[in-house]
């Protein structure tokens, strides 16, 4: 079976994305593919999982019924953040491609608009919180479900470090960024400058970001050019707040500018994985809480991956030619 034959044969978040990003399929032929999104399988799973209140597992980043621990290593005596609250839910059928413009999707998140709370202050979901890791995912999520985020925009242009990026420990005195909350923030940038254009300072900010992220190749130190983190080099699908090489790769795919040459040795890796079938496996799950299971668990073919490498791939390669 032909790679793009195996990912059509799965969930329709897979199928309407690779007719949209692999085979170049009609609009129309798009469309009604990611229409069942939100009547089938892992989508419509994910949606009746909503409560009445709006939210998922009661919460806004943490299940109602779950307490952080004292080691802060588990949560509810599971290892692992739970990701079934409302935030990671949200993302996931964001990164399965839910239609924003539904009905349904629009009555769904209007919910959590006017319900869901921040468990850091009780900040109304779509204002944000004060960490920039969680803002950013903020503006991701509003720009995609339409809702206004643009304090949360200035809020972060604010936090920019001095290196290019930002990091969730400034506020506890961390001058240096970090790969995991420079990607959020910038993930989120990018999305709200598509949606309204940005402005002169959003733009230098992401410009700067991407600097700092390319500076290290997406995974060395600028001061030794040694690996920052091994668990980087592994590609984890849903990503959750975490970052990896596949991850950066494919913000500067979305980005869409031509590839720029300091990508080459993440590329060569990302190559490096493809198994002699075509495909990527899945690496390096992050533990905690799930809904359900998207698939088969680590070292086991990954349609996920195999498609985010593919478009990553065809980019690099249509744009180095």
């Amino acid at each position: 079976m032909a790679v793009t034959d195996w990912l059509l044969d799965s969930d329709p978040s897979i199928r309407w994305q690779t007719l949209r990003d692999l085979l170049d399929a009609p609009a129309e032929v798009v469309a009604a593919e990611r229409a069942k999104v939100a009547t089938e399988g892992w989508g419509a799973r994910l949606l009746a999982l909503q409560g009445e209140d709006g939210l998922w597992d009661g919460g806004a980043l943490f299940p109602a019924r779950t307490l952080r621990s004292n080691n802060g290593d588990k949560f509810g005596g599971e290892h692992g953040q739970p990701w079934t609250a409302t935030a990671y839910s949200l993302l996931l059928l964001r990164d399965l491609g839910v239609d924003p413009h539904r009905e349904q999707i629009r009555r769904a998140v209007t919910l959590v608009r006017d319900h869901c709370r921040w468990e850091h202050a009780e900040q109304p979901f779509f204002s944000g919180e004060v960490e920039p890791c969680i803002n950013g995912m903020t503006i991701v999520l509003g720009v995609y479900f339409d809702q206004n985020v643009d304090g949360v925009v200035t809020r972060l242009l604010g936090e920019q470090l001095e290196d290019g990026g930002w990091n969730c420990e400034a506020e506890r005195g961390s001058v240096r960024s970090s790969f995991a909350t420079t990607i959020r923030v910038l993930e989120g940038l990018l999305a709200h400058e598509r949606a309204t254009g940005g402005s002169t300072e959003s733009i230098a900010a992401r410009r700067r970001a991407e600097g700092y992220l390319l500076e290290r190749k997406l995974f060395r130190r600028k001061s030794t050019g040694e690996v920052v983190d091994p668990h980087w080099l592994e590609f984890s699908f849903p990503t959750r707040w975490h970052y990896d090489v596949l991850r950066g790769l494919e913000y500067f795919r979305d980005a869409g500018d031509r590839p720029d040459r300091r990508l080459d040795e993440a590329v060569d890796l990302l190559q490096s994985k493809q198994q002699t079938d075509g495909t990527w496996l899945l690496e390096n799950t992050h533990p905690g809480r799930v809904h359900f299971l998207l698939e088969e668990g680590d070292g086991r073919r990954s349609r996920w991956n195999t498609l985010r490498a593919l478009r990553v791939l065809r980019w690099y390669e249509q744009g180095t030619r």
